[in-house]
This record gives C-alpha cells, sequence and structure tokens, in this order.
C-alpha cells in the first residue's frame, strides 16, 4: 500500500500496516503485503483481483487483562524481533477474551457447531475451524464440550502463526492456513481486529493522508490517501473535511475475511470482535496497544498488542460476495420459497443482488442469549432444595453476565455468514 514502502530501517518512517506487520508477527514480515494466514480467491467489490491476499492471525483481542512475563529478543523499549504474538507467554499473558471469561462460552461455540452439524444433515466428517487460535484454548474447549455423537465425527484445525504449544490434544491439527473446503463451522474469535491495516488522517487542506509511524510511536503524515485505499474510505468510511480526523482503511480485513469464508464449503463462518458500522464511525479511529494487563499508546516495536475495531459491516459485504459466487440462498424447511437471510431482533442482515445467502450483524448479547445463554439467576427455592446446584447456577449467572454485559464484552459484534446452509442462529 501507499506510504508504506517508504523506509526500511527500524527508525524510519514507514505506513501503520507494514510497521503493525513487523512489530505483532516479526521482522520476516517486514515491508510484505501478504502475512501467514488464510489464502484464497474472490470477489470484492473496490478490489478487482484478491488472489493470494493472506491476513495474518490474530491469537487472541483484548478486553480486560491480566499480568504478563518478560519478552525475549528485544528489538525497542521491551520488544521481540519474533513478534508480539510470538512472545512466551502468549496473548493471555496481556489481556482476556470471551475465551478467557468463561468456560461457558467454548461451550456455547460448541452448541453452535452442534446446529451447524444438523443444518449439513449430520455429515460424516464436520470440521471446526479455530481461527487464530492463541496456543489452542477455545479449540480444546469446544471439543471437551461437545457430545460423544458429534465429537466423534470432528476434525479440529486451530489456525495459527505460533508454534504449536505442548499438551495440546494429538487430535487438533495445527496449521499457519485453514483447510481448504470446510464443512463445518470456521471461529475467528478476535482476529480481524489485528490484521494491520493503514491509517488516515485530514490534514489542513481537508486531504486525506496517510499516517506513516517510527518504531518509537512518533507519528507523520504522508502523501494523500489513493488507489483501492481511497475507493475504501469514500464506500465506508469517509472520514470528513475537518482536520485531525482519522479512520482506518479496513480493506486487508474485508479481503482476510472473504479468504477465509472461501475456504468453507459447506457450513458456517463467524467473526467475533469489538466493531463499528457506517453509521456510527468513530471520528478519530480506534488504534490502540494492550501492554502487561493494561492499554497504552501504540507503539510498534513488538512490545505490545496493536489493535483496532473493524469495520464487520465492510467485511459482512466482502464474505457475503464470496458466498455469493458459488452458493444461492438456501431454501429453509418447510418454507421453499423462504430463504436463509431472515433476521431477529438485534440483527442486521448485509443483503443485495450480489450478497447471497444473506450475511449478519448481530451483538454478542443476542448471539449468545440465541445459543441459550442468557444470564438469568437462578430461582431463590432451588437454594433451599439443591444449595449446591444454585452456587453453581448462580456462578454460571454471573459468567453468563460478564459475556454478555452492555458496554463489555456484550456489546462486540457477531458477522455470522452462512454458506449453503440456512442460518443454525436465525430462531
Amino acid at each position: 500500500m501507499t506510504g508504506s514502502g517508504e523506509a526500511t530501517g527500524s527508525g524510519e518512517w514507514r505506513g501503520w500496516r507494514a510497521a503493525t506487520q513487523a512489530a505483532l508477527y516479526g521482522a520476516s514480515g517486514e515491508g510484505a503485503t501478504a502475512t501467514p494466514g488464510v489464502t484464497g480467491a474472490t470477489d470484492v467489490a473496490g478490489a478487482a483481483d484478491v488472489a493470494g491476499v493472506t491476513g495474518v492471525m490474530r491469537p487472541t483481542g483484548a478486553t480486560a487483562a491480566t499480568g504478563a512475563t518478560g519478552a525475549t529478543g528485544a528489538t525497542g523499549s521491551g520488544g521481540s524481533a519474533e513478534g508480539f504474538y510470538r512472545r512466551p507467554e502468549g496473548p493471555a499473558g496481556h489481556f482476556r477474551t470471551s475465551v478467557h471469561a468463561s468456560p461457558l462460552f467454548a461451550e456455547a461455540v460448541a452448541r453452535l457447531l452442534c446446529r451447524v452439524d444438523e443444518a449439513l444433515g449430520r455429515p460424516e466428517s464436520l470440521d471446526f475451524v479455530d481461527m487464530a487460535a492463541g496456543r489452542g484454548e477455545l479449540v480444546a474447549a469446544v471439543l471437551a464440550a461437545l457430545p460423544a455423537g458429534v465429537l466423534s465425527r470432528t476434525r479440529a484445525y486451530a489456525v495459527e502463526i505460533a508454534d504449536r504449544p505442548e499438551g495440546l490434544a494429538h487430535r487438533i491439527e495445527w496449521l499457519r492456513e485453514p483447510p481448504s473446503a470446510v464443512t463445518g463451522l470456521l471461529f475467528a474469535n478476535e482476529w480481524l481486529d489485528n490484521v494491520p491495516v493503514e491509517v488516515a488522517e485530514v490534514d489542513a487542506a481537508g486531504v486525506a493522508r496517510l499516517v506513516l509511524v517510527r518504531q518509537d510511536g512518533t507519528e507523520r503524515l504522508g502523501e494523500p490517501v489513493s488507489g483501492a485505499d481511497a475507493d475504501w474510505l469514500g464506500r465506508w468510511w469517509p472520514p470528513g473535511g475537518e482536520e485531525g480526523l482519522r479512520a482506518e482503511i479496513g480493506l486487508p480485513r474485508d479481503l482476510a475475511w472473504a479468504s477465509a469464508v472461501a475456504c468453507v464449503g459447506r457450513g458456517l463462518a463467524v467473526a467475533v470482535d469489538y466493531a463499528h458500522t457506517a453509521d456510527a464511525r468513530p471520528p478519530y479511529g480506534t488504534l490502540t496497544g494492550f501492554r502487561d494487563g493494561r492499554e497504552t499508546a501504540p507503539v510498534p516495536d513488538g512490545s505490545c498488542d496493536i489493535t483496532a475495531h473493524v469495520a464487520l459491516d465492510a467485511c459482512a459485504e466482502a464474505g457475503a460476495r464470496t458466498a455469493a459466487l458459488t452458493h444461492a440462498p438456501h431454501p429453509l424447511a418447510g418454507s421453499p420459497g423462504r430463504c436463509a437471510t431472515g433476521t431477529h431482533p438485534g440483527s442486521r442482515t448485509i443483503t443485495g443482488p450480489d450478497t447471497r445467502p444473506g450475511a449478519r450483524l448481530l451483538t454478542q448479547r443476542d448471539a449468545l442469549r440465541a445459543l441459550g445463554l442468557t444470564g438469568a439467576r437462578p430461582p431463590l427455592a432451588l437454594a433451599s432444595t439443591d444449595p449446591v446446584a444454585y452456587v453453581r447456577a448462580l456462578v454460571n449467572a454471573g459468567a453468563a453476565g460478564e459475556l454478555t454485559a452492555p458496554g463489555g464484552l456484550g456489546d462486540f459484534g457477531w458477522l455470522v455468514q452462512p454458506v449453503g446452509i440456512p442460518d443454525p442462529l436465525t430462531p
């Protein structure tokens, strides 16, 4: 992209995309336009040819945080020559996600996989793909929560650039890219927010320019945004003419998500992330960092996570176009004229002439409630009849409450993209 090739040294200027790529995933990715992750070809508005586009694997994301151990191989203040996500403590050493918050999250994903299994007609082999698998926490917990009849047919894949962790079950395949022709569920929990993107800022003349950054986090404005980046901004995030307004150019995330959807032959692709849509873009962007349990300034030296919220509506359109290339709308059972693009309260369907079957955006709160996770307190009478069960149910209610809480994890976005099946989250 424009601006990313303006420098090669550690103290020189480059675009945020190249700087983030090197900081998170290692110096070997510096300056590259393709990084370890998903590959594939699709057709996305604003990018005529995306064959071979690759998205990086983000192990997990950031909401609340925990403590961390030190890094090795410093490139900057506390940085790592191998990249932030290859550090030995793993992402859980710096922040918590829904996966770490409660086993109830993995149990809900297991129920979703079972619904996908039913929609597929209980195939002989059922795939579960955990994108940006971190240390394999989610995929292992999902397998543990599956009923025996589904577990025996499930092939589990963890997609991650870091090395396979010790002690992970042998049945879980550890890959750098998702398998092709997935039949089942591809689940990407807090992956897209760490696919590196360029940052644009409006200058005094009202022109959107690329933001360049040095390894110590110092910024300056580069050349005007042009080409496919400018097209994406005009379509999805026009920054306006006021000096200082910023936008994160989400085209690489659209392409990464479209490539992931292209790997699903039949089944469901789900992306979960903190997100925004066109009706409420943040005027100054969302780029930030996380280090040792705290939010911090984003410094691309390998010492911290660098993340930005996702324009999930743009990703939804890209994924829906990909699914539409090979799959017509899927009729719902018992209703020949009705296709799997319906909605329920709290969701929006992304549809159009070329976006079948429909991709849906909904909050994590609504998605988990659709999967039976309500956070409701158990009846007080249970405390008298079965105190142990009451305490257990009370603990689960608290955990479910955290996963669905307004202003927290419950506000995360879920992008749900069926491929050749009805939407398993539609009532």
